[in-house]
């Protein structure tokens, strides 16, 4: 892995690690004997790319007490991932199934995940003082909490831990009805530790869902809702969002926008036509953006995410393995992919 000159401070991440199941070649479950298998997850997605990027990363969380757990943890190694705050517990590791989608049909996931390794975490299994101590960064999403009672406390104390800390907090508060099933409001929830969190990465239909509001997603619309964010939610500084055009499965179109305060930021719109995975693009462009903040201006740090997340389209797996230099030569307009010699 290549470690780069511009590379600044530790970036800790919280989130459950899956094992993902998927058969190749776009085929459906049903016309599959054999499935090749990847482990990733939102925040060690993140994680992962980071640590390409140069960046020391380290992952909080539960995997299974078996072979597994053994080949996740393996799998963080590789990537470069300090694995020190992973707790091995008698648990199974959480999984899930993709049908890759191909033009017009879209692709289909299956979740098990709500009885496993980390839907048991406990803030007693995290010495967030330790794990805190020389971090800059610490990175949530919104799917985190809505596994359980358990990941929720557990990551609101590292919040509460890290604020008093002075770190910089960024959230991807998504929220996934689905997945909200041990008795807590959502809503209220992500609200609640998007107040701990000081860089919110996400748009129009993430405030919306956060605070019961209806703005429009059109540039004024996205600017009042990071505005009420920012009034309702003082800690956060700025707002980050990804805007997707998915003219098919294979076929996307992606642009960045942001308020910082002060200011309406935006990219140009990067066209993918021939999409190889779109498994953690979103992931992507939170690791481009966590870069970019520690390395370069807000409109800057924007295109770097932009063109991140671009081009984790085209890397299979879960994780996107690109180093700061192929970032920024998509960012600086070379997208033909002619073969380097």
């Amino acid at each position: 892995m290549q470690q780069q000159e511009k590379a600044k401070g530790k970036v800790i991440t919280f989130g459950e690690v899956l094992m993902r199941l998927s058969p190749s070649e776009n085929r459906k479950l049903q016309q599959s004997n054999t499935m090749d298998f990847f482990f990733g997850g939102t925040e060690m997605n993140v994680a992962a790319s980071l640590a390409y990027f140069g960046i020391e990363t380290q992952q909080v969380t539960n995997v299974s007490n078996d072979l597994v757990g053994d080949a996740a943890i393996a799998a963080m190694r590789q990537f470069g991932i300090d694995v020190s705050a992973v707790n091995k517990v008698e648990h199974p590791l959480g999984l899930y199934f993709l049908e890759v989608g191909s033009s017009m049909r879209s692709g289909k996931i299956a979740y098990n995940r709500l009885h496993g390794a980390f839907a048991n975490i406990t803030p007693k299994q995290v010495d967030w003082e330790s794990v805190l101590e020389n971090g800059n960064y610490l990175h949530w999403t919104g799917i985190s909490p809505a596994i359980s009672e358990g990941a929720y406390q557990t990551l609101k104390e590292g919040l509460e831990l890290a604020n008093k800390k002075g770190m910089t907090i960024t959230a991807d508060p998504a929220y996934r009805s689905n997945l909200w099933k041990y008795g807590k409001n959502g809503h209220e929830v992500l609200k609640e530790l998007t107040g701990l969190s000081t860089i919110f990465i996400g748009g129009v239909n993430e405030i919306n869902e956060i605070l019961g509001t209806d703005f429009s997603f059109e540039k004024e619309g996205f600017i009042a809702a990071a505005k009420r964010l920012m009034e309702e939610c003082p800690n956060i500084e700025r707002v980050f969002d990804k805007v997707r055009t998915g003219v098919s499965a294979s076929w996307q179109k992606i642009y960045g926008r942001a308020w910082t305060g002060t200011q309406y930021l935006t990219t140009e719109e990067l066209e993918i036509t021939t999409v190889v995975d779109r498994i953690g693009t979103g992931d992507a462009y939170a690791a481009g953006l966590i870069y970019g903040l520690q390395n370069f201006d807000d409109q800057k740090a924007l295109s770097f995410a932009n063109a991140a997340c671009g081009l984790k389209h085209t890397i299979l797996g879960d994780a996107n393995l690109v180093s700061v230099e192929e970032v920024l030569e998509v960012m600086e307009g070379s997208t033909g992919g002619r073969i380097k010699r």
